[in-house]
């Protein structure tokens, strides 16, 4: 009987424990602000970034009460439906995506997010069309024509991105022999003669670019000409020139002439002016920080800040790039600060 008032005691003072714990939670976070950021998939670039910079937040911006985290997805295209439901604060974002939902073409048709805003160019995705030397001609990007040419796995947004340049070049799947490979069966396919070459576009270095020049595979990377960036462009402007510096890679002490798309910190015009402002001067504070995160994360710059943007500006970042000196072009500047 002793034992047993013994346990009903400690239930008692159990659930009084909890109870208080509980009030004290719930009146700790009661002026939080809580925010997710939508990046990809856990094996990616987009959530070990996304992950280390809403940490940077929640820890320099502990007496703001903002808490912020990282929240897995299938990626750009998944990142948008979670803004627009309200189910993200923030996302990262391809640029080729952001610039179709926003304008509302392709897979965005006739639903344009036009309360889509940009908070910055974070990091390039830099484009890599890799080619035997055998079959080159000029050592641009139009020598892929006719050749049997991995655009990346299905589905993809190497793919989707591959196919609009490539449209650029007034070039279809029909004009190659398209394979859908991820990079390493890529270059593996090459060096093993049943693939001329492939599209593997990320932040430099690649390692199965690096792969490839270290294991002596023929074959280089071709070039994009003024011109072609121009004419891709036309079809969605969102490329940008952009030098792979020699030493990249292995062997290849030239600089290369590519372009480049940017990976977009996004959000929605209904996050109020003051959180992303300093969501962002906050972020740019503490690169070193950010630099820790991730290699690509070194890409991060106040410089590059705008490169590749085509979305407008949120009202927050748009009030701290201003107030650090950015030139901002006009078709940036958020609606609601015209």
């Amino acid at each position: 009987m002793k034992g047993k008032r013994i346990k009903i005691t400690i239930s008692i003072t159990a659930i009084i424990f909890l109870t208080i714990f509980g009030i004290k939670t719930a009146a700790d976070n009661e002026d939080k602000t809580f925010l997710s950021v939508a990046t990809a998939s856990t094996g990616g670039t987009y959530y070990p970034i996304g992950v280390g910079m809403a940490n940077i937040w929640s820890y320099e911006l502990k007496d703001k009460k903002i808490q912020a985290s990282g929240q897995s997805s299938a990626g750009s295209i998944e990142n948008i439906e979670l803004l627009r439901e309200g189910e993200a604060h923030l996302a990262i974002l391809q640029g080729l995506i952001s610039s179709q939902a926003y304008a509302g073409d392709d897979g965005f048709a006739g639903k344009p997010y036009k309360d889509l805003r940009t908070v910055a160019m974070l990091w390039p995705n830099v484009e890599h069309f890799v080619l035997m030397d055998n079959a080159i001609e000029t050592g641009n990007i139009s020598d892929i024509d006719g050749t049997r040419f991995s655009v990346g796995p299905q589905a993809s947004g190497t793919e989707q991105s591959t196919v609009v340049m490539m449209e650029g070049l007034e070039l279809t799947k029909a004009n190659i022999s398209p394979e859908y490979l991820g990079y390493n069966d890529t270059v593996s396919a090459m060096r093993d003669g049943r693939l001329d070459g492939g599209s593997l576009p990320a932040g430099i270095p690649i390692s199965a670019i690096t792969d490839m020049f270290a294991s002596n595979v023929k074959a280089s990377i071709l070039e994009v000409t003024d011109e072609q960036l121009d004419k891709i462009n036309a079809v969605s402007n969102t490329w940008y020139p952009y030098t792979i510096p020699g030493g990249t890679y292995p062997r290849v002490e030239e600089d290369i002439q590519t372009i480049a798309q940017p990976n977009l910190l996004s959000t929605t015009k209904d996050i109020d002016e003051e959180t992303i402002y300093t969501l962002t001067k906050t972020l740019y504070e503490n690169l070193d920080k950010m630099y820790e995160v991730h290699n690509s994360a070194k890409e991060i710059t106040l410089e590059t800040a705008l490169d590749g943007v085509t979305v407008p500006l949120h009202a927050g970042a748009y009030k701290y790039f201003k107030e650090v000196g950015l030139e901002i072009p006009e078709e940036l500047i958020p609606p609601e600060a015209k």
